[in-house]
């Protein structure tokens, strides 16, 4: 009778590596320790939208739903050597940036995005808090219009940041084409101005695109106290659905949906005393696998 020995675990021919991966995005910006904003709402987003998300921490904040109490910059070493790690290991198929708080912060990143050729870079250009702080000093803005808004395939100011920029007020509906294009011509190759500060019962946003054409998007105003995060969280809408491989106007259109959603289902919802988050989870997607 011939016994049958079950083969060996070990094998002498080699596995081959699966060529299936996570569509990847990184998030380089400051960490909200509040969790609404920053790296925190970036990675929530990632993940809803099912991308993989990875983090290079530009700042340290204290902060909760009333406010920041505090900033601790990450010295530029530190952040170049989390965006190698990152890079040099897992890939990155879009990029979103946040707070960057120190001109040599914006060099560095800038010089990454040189070196490592990284796509679909969305650049939130955070400069103030929704509870109205101020997070980045005045010298450093030169910088970054300069470094970082010609690598950038969008910009996503608000008014306030965008008034900023542009050394002058935004007030109107009427206004937000001509001031979108403004942008544009600091040296971005486009720019999604977001009208969300403007009084009214519609919220209008304008993505100025590169070939000197303006799309509009409305969408009827949700009355909630809880905003805490709605750039940061849009940005990294943004960015997901670039790596996803959808083109920018539809990254747009599909990121304004996502967060829309987020802030509903998160209006009535009471975190802290302030202004609270967005129900980041409202409609998680499964994880995104593909080939290569």
């Amino acid at each position: 009778m011939t016994s049958l020995t079950p083969p060996s675990s070990s094998s002498s021919v080699p596995s081959m590596p699966s060529t299936r991966r996570y569509v990847r995005v990184l998030s380089i910006a400051g960490s909200d320790s509040g969790g609404g904003a920053g790296i925190q709402a970036d990675l929530k987003t990632f993940s809803a939208l099912g991308c993989y998300g990875m983090t290079a921490i530009t700042a340290i904040t204290a902060q909760n739903t009333c406010g920041v109490t505090g900033i601790h910059g990450v010295p530029p070493e530190m952040l170049k050597a989390q965006i190698d790690a990152v890079v040099q290991d897992i890939g990155v198929d879009a990029v979103k940036i946040g707070m960057l708080h120190s001109p040599e912060v914006v060099r560095v990143v800038a010089d990454a995005i040189r070196t490592y050729q990284l796509p679909h870079v969305v650049l939130d250009p955070v400069m103030v808090a929704t509870s109205g702080d101020r997070l980045i000093a005045q010298e450093t803005v030169g910088v970054l219009v300069q470094e970082l808004f010609p690598l950038a395939e969008v910009i996503t100011p608000n008014l306030d940041e965008a008034g900023w920029l542009l050394g002058r007020k935004i007030e109107g509906v009427e206004t937000l084409d001509a001031a979108a294009q403004a942008l544009r011509a600091l040296g971005a190759p486009a720019a999604l101005l977001k009208g969300g500060h403007l009084p009214g019962d519609w919220v209008v946003d304008v993505l100025a695109l590169p070939d000197g054409s303006c799309q509009r998007l409305a969408s009827q105003r949700i009355a909630t106290h809880n905003g805490h995060g709605t750039g940061c969280t849009l940005s990294s809408a943004i960015a997901s659905h670039l790596a996803l491989g959808a083109p920018l106007p539809q990254a747009v259109e599909r990121a304004r949906a996502y967060i829309l959603g987020a802030i509903a289902a998160g209006a009535d919802v009471t975190t802290g005393r302030g202004h609270g988050p967005l129900s980041h989870g409202h409609a998680p997607v499964a994880q995104a696998v593909v080939q290569g």
